[in-house]
């Protein structure tokens, strides 16, 4: 625990937006003010982080996927290299309106690049006149730069992780609008509402958000083995837990488990809540 208090602090994590630009509803995750910056307490940072481990490795043994979505410049290749190591999905690239709520048509558009692909590779592409064949190609590539990080989601997954939720926003309003909880790394000049588990913490530099992928990716690894021991214990079991949840999740339902995170991050939090590095691998998010 305490190499992960180090992990955190020297990665900046604890380094929010300016004072000036900062959300009120994000008072009881800060720590101070310095230099016109709000400082995050860290020991806040921890509770949202175990729990949010906790909840994705039961998430996952449930029978049920993660979506992680950061098209933020900072964020794309962590969440790429971290997630596809696991087996979830992304979205690195611009988010697609109705990719949640309207994902029979995503789908639509996956077959789509299935059949352009096939076209590729027996060579029937080349029976088109050169224009068709440019505009053939021109919509595979469009398609599999905005899908690619989806194309095995086959179900609504059973959770989302996101990146700065007011970059993300609205693909926080999909899955709030159909239950799906949300995972957030959220700075100090965004709204934690938006977050049924919030993670306070600095969203812009890459070592802070590479530490907290990190975590969260080897949680969901905990969880896969859980699920692969559950159902070689019990296959018929196992398939009937990945059953997709319709009802709007509560937040109440997070507040039982907190208990233990919150008490593990209070041993942690021992040390000193923020202990400033000497260097910064990003600054702060700049409005």
């Amino acid at each position: 625990m305490a190499s992960l208090v180090k992990d955190l602090v020297e990665a900046g994590i604890h380094f929010g937006s300016r004072s000036t630009h900062w959300n009120p509803k994000m008072a009881p995750y800060i720590f101070g003010k310095r230099q016109k910056m709000h400082i995050i307490d860290v020991k806040e940072t921890i509770k949202g982080l175990l729990l949010a481990r906790k909840f994705l490795t039961q998430t996952v043994a449930d029978g049920k996927d993660v979506l992680f979505v950061a098209t933020k410049r900072q964020a794309r290749a962590i969440v790429e290299k971290y997630v596809t190591e696991v087996g979830m999905h992304y979205v690195t690239e611009r988010w697609l309106g109705g990719t949640l709520t309207n994902f029979r048509t995503i789908r639509e558009r996956l077959k789509r690049l299935e059949e352009l692909e096939r076209l590729e590779e027996s060579g029937d592409i080349d029976k088109y006149s050169k224009k068709m064949e440019s505009q053939l190609r021109r919509e595979k590539t469009k398609i599999l730069r905005n899908l690619e990080g989806i194309r095995n989601m086959t179900k609504l997954p059973g959770a989302m992780v996101v990146v700065d939720v007011n970059a993300e926003l609205n693909a926080v309003k999909e899955a709030r609008k159909l239950g799906i909880p949300t995972v957030c790394l959220i700075d100090t000049d965004a709204d934690p509402e938006f977050a049924d588990i919030p993670i306070p913490g600095n969203d812009d530099a890459m070592r802070a958000i590479e530490v907290v992928v990190s975590n969260l990716t080897k949680a969901i690894a905990e969880g896969k083995h859980n699920r692969a021991a559950a159902t070689q214990k019990d296959p018929e079991a196992a398939e009937g837990s990945s059953e997709q949840p319709r009802r709007r999740s509560k937040r109440a339902q997070f507040s039982a488990d907190q208990e233990a995170p919150a008490a593990a991050a209070d041993d942690a939090a021992a040390e000193p809540a923020v202990a400033e590095p000497a260097t910064q691998d990003a600054g702060p998010a700049t409005p």
